[in-house]
């Protein structure tokens, strides 16, 4: 028999359609070989993520019931039997000292969202608006365009008597208190009267620190007459020269005294570069060692340097354009109830405003904004003045009293607090208006144990930011009326009941 054979055509044909199939079938085959190891990686990644995830709720979990029965577990039975109190966590944490940790600025996280960028670029629109409006009236009553920085030059003047002011102060605060202590602690462990030698070397050091960083600035304001903002500057740097050097001394004398040499070696003493480096370092706290970035960011640094310009010329448009007007009239009102109120109340947008850019430039690291306590606000918005005053304040008193009048701790604090911050305001204006002291010394103390921690509403928040309006606005029109009081009703004589009552309340 024979059998049909298809033609060529047919034939190529059957061909090119098996190697065409078998050729897709393979390619089918490389896919889902494919698609099985993505799907072997995925569920490796699933189960990676999924620990991990269990691990952090576990720690969650922990915690919360740690902290929930901490309470129970506070009190065990000691040897004899009777039951003693465990120490507590915020005792154990009162003896930790601060620790610095590297990240970044709370405020330049913000910056990051670009609704927050906005407000941002909304303030330096308000810029320029004072800008064109200071240029406008400028042109109406002088007939040109020219922007005049009189005040800014006056309020800055002087600024060679300041410089090497500033220069006694800080070589003095460099040099003598590191010595100091390199003497002490080489004579401290050898020397028959450690009392005697630390008594000694104390009394000698204070009375330095009184005549270099207390008495000299002081003459150098007084004698010299500096204008305000080269004033400040000055008392600004004595009380920082003066926290920063007790801060080295109160740190590392300690651990001399703790770390007792071997016999043929000398005392470990931090290095002057360690102690130089914390003189220029934003914090108060002395370390040997703060974590720094590898490299310096000359941009980050050129365009901090130009907010703080940028907030300088906001703070002196906000002065000429909505202060000096209201509260230099040669024809000055007597003082009475009606022009407080108005004046106050007039104040409250230029304070708030130079108050806002203060805090945005000053300690931007918490988020003081959203406090709803005035316990939490004192802690959270100057957070480098607020660890000097816990550290060495708050917490020395209670140690020095076992752990007790915690209430009269706090008001230490908050009395030191006010006395050095209307220090600053005395010399730095040249009069005596205690404004600052009573805010600080009598309101501060009072909202703080009224609107404690215990205060989470929203309200509160809302309550917080009134108040601050309000105590911005009579900062800014009591003192503002009390400089242009010195002004046109000058002082008489120099009895100690002049210099201390206002001009303002008598002025007219």
């Amino acid at each position: 028999m024979t059998t049909a054979e298809p033609p060529n055509g047919l034939w190529h044909r059957n061909v090119k359609s098996d190697e065409i199939s078998s050729h897709a079938e393979g390619h089918n085959n490389g896919q889902e070989e494919e698609l099985r190891q993505w799907q072997k990686h995925a569920q490796k990644v699933k189960v990676k993520v999924l620990e991990q995830v269990q691990d952090q709720l576990s720690d969650i979990l922990d915690k919360a019931l740690t902290e929930s029965v901490q309470p129970l577990t506070q009190i065990q039975p000691t040897v004899n039997g009777k039951m003693t109190k465990k120490p507590s966590s915020r005792s154990q944490r009162m003896d930790d000292g601060k620790v610095f940790m590297a990240r970044p600025s709370l405020l330049d996280e913000l910056f990051e969202i670009n609704h927050i960028r906005t407000i941002y670029h909304m303030f330096i629109a308000v810029l320029l608006i004072f800008c064109l409006s200071t240029l406008a009236v400028d042109y109406i009553d002088q007939g040109r365009l020219v922007l005049e920085f009189d005040l800014l030059f006056f309020a800055f003047g002087k600024l060679g008597t300041v410089t090497w002011a500033w220069v006694v102060m800080f070589a003095y605060t460099l040099f003598v208190p590191y010595y100091t202590l390199v003497f002490w602690g080489s004579l401290y462990h050898s020397f028959p009267s450690k009392l005697g030698l630390s008594l000694g070397t104390g009394l000698v050091l204070s009375a330095l620190q009184t005549f270099v960083l207390g008495q000299f600035p002081i003459y150098v304001v007084v004698h010299y007459q500096l204008p305000p903002a080269s004033r400040f500057i000055v008392i600004l740097e004595q009380i920082r020269f003066l926290m920063k050097s007790y801060s080295f001394m109160r740190e590392t004398a300690p651990v001399l005294m703790k770390n007792t040499p071997k016999e043929g070696e000398s005392p470990r003493f931090p290095t002057l570069s360690s102690y130089l480096y914390f003189l220029f370092c934003p914090t108060l706290i002395y370390r040997e060692s703060y974590p720094r970035n590898s490299h310096i960011r000359w941009k980050y640094v050129g365009i901090t340097l130009g907010m703080i310009l940028g907030c300088l010329f906001y703070g002196y448009f906000i002065l000429v354009r909505l202060c000096v007007p209201v509260f230099r009239p040669e024809t000055n009102q007597p003082f009475s109830k009606r022009t407080l109120v108005l004046a106050v109340f007039h104040s409250i947008l230029p304070g708030t405003l130079l108050s806002t850019f203060y805090r945005h430039e000053a300690y931007c690291i918490l988020d003081w904004w959203n406090s709803t306590s005035f316990a939490n606000y004192y802690r959270t918005w100057n957070v480098v003045v607020h660890d000097w005053l816990y550290y060495y304040g708050y917490r020395d008193f209670l140690s020095l009293s076992k752990r007790k009048f915690r209430t009269a701790g706090m008001l230490s604090v908050f009395i030191v607090s006010a006395v050095v911050h209307e220090y600053a305001f005395t010399m730095g204006f040249g009069f005596f208006y205690p404004v600052m002291f009573c805010l600080f010394a009598v309101f501060g103390v009072v909202f703080n144990f009224t609107m404690n921690d215990k205060r989470q509403s929203p309200v509160f928040n809302v309550i917080m930011w009134a108040c601050l309006f309000v105590g911005q606005g009579v900062q800014v029109c009591l003192y503002c009326q009390e400089w242009y009081a010195q002004i046109h009703c000058p002082r008489t004589g120099n009895s100690f009941l002049e210099l201390v009552t206002p001009r303002s309340w008598s002025c007219r």
